[in-house]
């Protein structure tokens, strides 16, 4: 294994206190369950309360809201968010008390050095397949332990430490290159689209670290064959492809989508391994869930087994979620927000053969929607009436001229015919899309920010 100077952290001997600074995002409340079921002693803050810092709560770590000084007991190790910088009074107290500071990708690093690990990265697809990973590995009795984004649904929760366990599943972030610091043994890749273009400084930066994170790899990757960035990566012998593409080591064929399941059969290097069943329509899942498959195989996992955990995956929060139905209006509400994302997710839906789909989008960030807006422009083929609301920030400053408008625009100008409709303000979208609504319709948001809420609001009568 890579051993590098993050490796040794947490291997010290005795169990620490390490305080999280930014504890309440997915990725940190997952890090923060598993050092906790290493038994180390964990605390942390974040400026605001959530339903994800409930189940730290349960789990006996110590959360407190809003940041102060007071915060930082007598701890041995700070970590913290990407979000936190050093302003944070959190991160000037421990610098100030000589505590060590570590990043999220150290601290995650110091975790997969302990355990054989798959890395699982991609643009987008990586909590989706970290979960069926998670959930087929279980069944076949490969007792993985994991660290995920998202909730499993089965689960219940992103994250889970077993000491017994050989495998460790992670879910591999590139957005800030922390997945160049992990200790990986094998990798998944399940696409590269541009993408957090402002932190690696254009697309050549983002593939250059695409390619180190390869290079990192131990023993073997998993890239999928049918995704046109990924490609430049294929023909290495440590390299195992799968997809619909004929020539993959493993082939995708016989694929049949309904409203909310799909099954395919897979064909193996070495024969059929048979048809498998996922309760998530799409193509794309069928990917996510045959590179579940892939990896299994290649640790020798019963495939029978396999195929039956496959069957039990109940999906990932905000993944193709159906939210419920009222007046004869149908809701699912999904985490997409990049252009190939959404055509992915608006196709899977075209496999429900509901009525008319009505679609809200919600873009995510002024940079990505200043470097995107044009490639919107064909993915909402798959919908009647489609709604484009005004910017979700996630914590960037307005970029002059950059509004949801953009992407409404560059749809109407490919499908002239098309209903679309740009709603800069919350109250005036509500309205707009309740007089559009009639049974039979299927809504879908999509977005990652506040757009998940919508559905609530509808069915509620909001």
């Amino acid at each position: 294994m890579n051993r590098n100077t993050e490796s040794g952290l947490l291997d010290t001997g005795s169990l620490l206190k390490i305080h999280i600074v930014g504890i309440g995002g997915a990725g940190m409340r997952a890090i923060a369950l598993v050092l906790a079921s290493m038994g180390h002693e964990i605390t942390g803050s974040d400026l605001k309360n959530s339903a994800g810092l409930d189940r730290l709560t349960a789990e006996g770590i110590s959360v407190t809201i809003g940041h102060s000084a007071n915060n930082l007991g007598e701890v041995d190790l700070v970590t913290r968010s990407t979000a936190i910088s050093d302003a944070n009074i959190e991160i000037r107290m421990a610098m100030k008390k000589n505590i060590q500071i570590v990043s999220r990708a150290e601290i995650l690093t110091a975790i997969t050095s302990i355990k054989s690990t798959i890395a699982v990265a991609g643009t987008h697809g990586k909590t989706t397949t970290s979960s069926m990973l998670a959930v087929a590995l279980t069944h076949a009795g490969l007792n993985p332990s994991f660290v995920i984004g998202g909730e499993v649904n089965e689960i219940g929760c992103g994250a889970l430490w077993k000491d017994t366990s050989k495998i460790l599943i992670v879910e591999a972030d590139e957005s800030d290159g922390t997945f160049l610091k992990l200790d990986s043994d094998y990798a998944i890749i399940t696409n590269i689209e541009p993408d957090h273009l402002e932190h690696y400084g254009g697309e050549a930066g983002l593939r250059s670290a695409f390619s180190q994170f390869l290079g990192n790899v131990q023993k073997k990757s998993f890239i999928c064959a049918d995704d046109v960035g990924a490609r430049e990566f294929l023909g290495s012998e440590k390299v195992t492809t799968y997809g619909v593409d004929p020539e993959a080591d493993y082939v995708i064929e016989n694929y049949e989508g309904s409203r909310f399941s799909s099954k395919f059969s897979i064909k193996g290097p070495y024969g059929e391994l048979g048809e498998f069943t996922v309760a998530t329509p799409g193509v794309y899942n069928a990917r996510n869930a045959t590179a579940a498959i892939v990896f299994g195989d290649h640790l020798g996992a019963d495939i029978d087994l396999l195929r039956k955990g496959l069957a039990q995956f109940a999906g990932v929060a905000r993944r193709f979620h159906f939210r419920g139905e009222r007046n004869g209006v149908s809701f699912v509400d999904d985490y997409a927000h990049l252009p190939t994302e959404v055509e992915s997710v608006l196709e899977a839906i075209e496999e429900g053969q509901w009525g008319r789909v009505v679609c809200v989008f919600q873009p995510h960030r002024y940079t990505r929607t200043s470097e995107l807006w044009q490639d919107f422009s064909h993915s909402f083929e798959n919908t009647d009436v489609l709604f484009i609301t005004g910017i979700y920030a996630a914590g960037e400053a307005p970029i002059p001229g950059i509004s949801g408008r953009l992407i409404a625009d560059a749809v109407k100008d490919s499908f002239p015919e098309k209903q679309v409709i740009y709603c800069e303000h919350r109250d005036d979208l509500l309205e707009e899309i309740k007089s559009k609504l009639v049974s039979g319709d299927v809504c879908v948001t999509l977005g990652a920010g506040d757009i998940t809420t919508l559905p609530n609001e509808l069915t509620l009568g909001g």
